[in-house]
C-alpha cells in the first residue's frame, strides 16, 4: 500500500525519528519504539538498520516497494550518486511539491489535492501525485479550489523548514520550481547510502 492507514506516530516511533511528510506530530512524547519491550535496548543488525532507512524513505513520501525500486533504479544507472539521485527524483513528484509549497499539510493530505484534480502544472490539470516537476514549472490551484480548508492549514507547517528549490506566492497561490532539489532538500535524518546499499543485492 503507498498509504500508511494506521497510527502514524506509532511509525514515527517505530522508525526513531519524526518524518514531516507523513503527519506534523511528533513522536517526543514517547522517543522509542512501540510496545512492551519497546524501552529494551537492543542492537540492531546491519541488515534491520538499511532496512529502517529504506522505511523512512517509504513512509515519508507515500510510496510502494515497487515504486522505491523503480525510482532506485533509474538513480542508478543515471551519472549521478545513486542516493542523491533517488532523493531528487522523490522531492520532484509533485505532491511533494505540493506540501512544501505549504499547500498542504502532509504527503498524504497533498496527494488527495492532486488526486482530486485541484492542482494545475503550467496551467494544466495534473492529477497523478507521482508526476515529476521540472525546473522552471509552475503549480497553481484551479480557482474554484483556492479557497478549500487544507490550503490555508498548509502554510504554518511550511514555515517550519526551508524550500529554497521552490518560490512561493502564498496570496496567489502560486509556487514556481527555481532550481532542482538536491541531497540536502530533505526533511528528515536519513543515512540514504544504507539504502542504496539495501537494495544492491535486490536490483
Amino acid at each position: 500500500m503507498s498509504r500508511s492507514t494506521g497510527p502514524r506516530v506509532k511509525i514515527l516511533r517505530a522508525l526513531g525519528t519524526d518524518l514531516p511528510g507523513l503527519t506534523a506530530k511528533k513522536s517526543e512524547r514517547r522517543p522509542y519504539p512501540p510496545g512492551q519491550h519497546g524501552q529494551a535496548r537492543k542492537k540492531l543488525s546491519q541488515f534491520a538498520l538499511r532496512l529502517q532507512e529504506k522505511q523512512k524513505v517509504r513512509h515519508n513520501y507515500g510510496v510502494t516497494e515497487l515504486q522505491l525500486r523503480t525510482l532506485m533504479k533509474e538513480a542508478r544507472a543515471s551519472k549521478a550518486a545513486p542516493g542523491h539521485k533517488l532523493i531528487e527524483f522523490l522531492e520532484r513528484r509533485l505532491d511533494n511539491v505540493v506540501f512544501r509549497s505549504g499547500f498542504a499539510r502532509t504527503i498524504p493530505a497533498a496527494r488527495q489535492l492532486v488526486n482530486h484534480g485541484h492542482i494545475l502544472v503550467d496551467g494544466k490539470r495534473v492529477d497523478i501525485a507521482s508526476y515529476r516537476i521540472r525546473r522552471g514549472q509552475t503549480i497553481t490551484f484551479r480557482d474554484r479550489s483556492k479557497a478549500i480548508a487544507p490550503t490555508v492549514a498548509g502554510f504554518p507547517v511550511a514555515d517550519t523548514f526551508q524550500t529554497p528549490w521552490l518560490e512561493v506566492d502564498r496570496e496567489n497561490f502560486k509556487a514556481t520550481v527555481a532550481a532542482l532539489p538536491d541531497e540536502t532538500s530533505i526533511l528528515f535524518p536519513i543515512r540514504i547510502q544504507m539504502v542504496v546499499e539495501f537494495y544492491s543485492q535486490r536490483l
